[in-house]
């Protein structure tokens, strides 16, 4: 497919788009940085400008295209973002990641393509930037889980999916969000998971999960492969827990009152990625029990 990609400078568009090259996909790269990938041409966008999202839409995917007939794209993926809070203000992370989401989608429907994957978050369910601690209401964290979060990252992301469900019930198109979790580069597991086996504690605001940067990008691949599901959300995590210790043991001394809704594996995730596997035939592949043992 030819795929327009925004934000493919950043930690999870950096593998997820040479993961897509090395598909068969033909990707440009819509960012305020450049990737620099031999494969790949650099696109400078100012997403939160109309003007300009509409006008890169319409371009070519490299300069071997300038003979024969300009093609169109086939699918965005929209990752561009301020990717946490404390990077801007408040204020402005949720002014840039919900305009910019807008402008894309409306641009993208309006030049008439049928499929849109845009980055959601794990913070959507309220845990991971709540000042002091909030517990999800039960475990594991699937999908209807209630999504009410304090902060404007988080805040920004709930936006961005009624954004997306509306665009889609407007349009028929299909339009999918994907509730990331942390993601882990490869060399990130001999770097900071040590600590992590000290002090579960770490990644009590992760629910305890994460998503390797690979299998994101498989994510996105299974999502551009898979049509005529409308209007969805996905949990993205890796199968087992960022932590050494049990389930058993992190319900005991993190989840003490919480709802568990089904027996769970002992390394089993808390973010619950059932759905994807399901609707997407999503397999994740790593985990840093290869690395650490």
């Amino acid at each position: 497919m030819r795929v327009f990609f925004t934000g493919g400078a950043g930690k999870a568009g950096r593998h997820v788009v040479p993961y897509l090259v090395e598909q068969g996909h033909r990707v440009l790269n819509a960012d305020l940085v450049k990737l620099n990938h031999p494969d790949v041409h650099d696109l400078r966008v100012d997403l939160t400008d109309a003007g300009q999202v509409y006008s890169a839409l319409t371009s070519r995917a490299g300069y071997d295209e300038l003979d024969g007939d300009k093609p169109g794209f086939d699918a965005v993926v929209h990752f561009a973002a301020i990717p946490a809070i404390l990077h801007t203000p408040d204020a402005e992370c949720f002014r840039v990641n919900t305009l910019s989401t807008y402008n894309v989608m409306e641009a993208a429907l309006a030049l008439g393509i049928r499929k849109v994957i845009f980055a959601s978050s794990e913070t959507t369910y309220g845990v991971c930037f709540a000042q002091g601690e909030v517990r999800p209401e039960y475990v594991p964290v699937d999908e209807e889980h209630p999504t009410v979060p304090h902060d404007s990252y988080a805040m920004s992301k709930v936006c961005n999916e009624a954004t997306g469900r509306s665009f889609q019930a407007r349009t028929g198109a299909d339009i999918y969000g994907l509730r990331i979790n942390n993601v882990i580069e490869p060399h990130e597991y001999a770097e900071n998971f040590p600590a992590f086996m000290e002090d579960p504690s770490l990644r009590r605001r992760n629910i305890f999960a994460y998503i390797d940067a690979r299998d994101l990008g498989h994510m996105v691949d299974r999502c551009l492969r898979t049509d005529g599901l409308g209007y969805e959300v996905f949990n993205v995590s890796n199968d087992d827990m960022s932590v050494g210790i049990g389930s058993s043991e992190v319900i005991e001394r993190f989840y003490p009152g919480v709802e568990v809704r089904r027996e769970m594996g002992e390394t089993e995730t808390f973010y619950a990625n059932d759905k994807a596997k399901r609707m997407l035939g999503y397999q994740p592949k790593h985990s840093w029990r290869e690395v650490l043992g």
